[in-house]
């Protein structure tokens, strides 16, 4: 099981109090103590949290389904986390590159961080929290049958709205990474 030290723990959690506090609009009408009470009986979701915070994701909470006593936390970095960028989409365009080829894929590093990445319809929820990735874009999570089709999809925001583009998988930029999300 992947866990954290207390003191790693503790520093977490007080960042991402301290996050919660400055950005009410992600989560209105949420408890931090609530949260913090749920995030104390899982140590695997709170190594996940610190890898989002490692690499510079900035998690927050942006949604609470009460039904399920379930939170959702996303990458609130305003732009692509700096620790996640230069990398292909997946495995597979890692593998095709022939020359050049980047440290690593989107798809694999949010797996092995136990995350996964965000979709179309989060990364536009995420949109209409604030102005993310005016200057960077992230990989989207993109659907098989244009996977397949050797294309994956990234978002941005520029002019004032939501962009979403297709680029070849195996393609990798400085200004491209990942966000991701977990739900706990």
């Amino acid at each position: 099981m992947k866990k954290i030290s207390k003191e790693q723990t503790e520093i977490l959690l007080s960042t991402l109090e301290k996050r919660f506090s400055k950005n009410p609009q992600r989560h209105q009408g949420l408890v931090w103590s609530n949260v913090q009470s749920k995030l104390a009986s899982l140590p695997t979701a709170l190594w996940s949290l610190h890898e989002m915070e490692r690499t510079g994701g900035e998690p927050d909470v942006v949604d609470y389904t009460s039904e399920t006593d379930t939170y959702v936390f996303f990458d609130c970095s305003k732009e692509s986390p700096k620790e996640r960028r230069s990398l292909c989409y997946d495995q597979e365009a890692l593998e095709s590159r022939k020359k050049f080829k980047p440290s690593g894929n989107a798809v694999d590093m949010a797996a092995t961080m136990g995350i996964e990445l965000l979709g179309e319809d989060q990364y536009l929820y995420l949109q209409t929290l604030g102005d993310y990735d005016t200057k960077t874009s992230s990989w989207i999570k993109t659907p098989e049958n244009m996977r397949a089709l050797g294309g994956a999809l990234f978002g941005d925001r520029r002019f004032g709205r939501v962009f979403f583009y297709h680029n070849g998988a195996e393609s990798y930029y400085a200004g491209r990474g990942f966000r991701g999300w977990i739900s706990l």
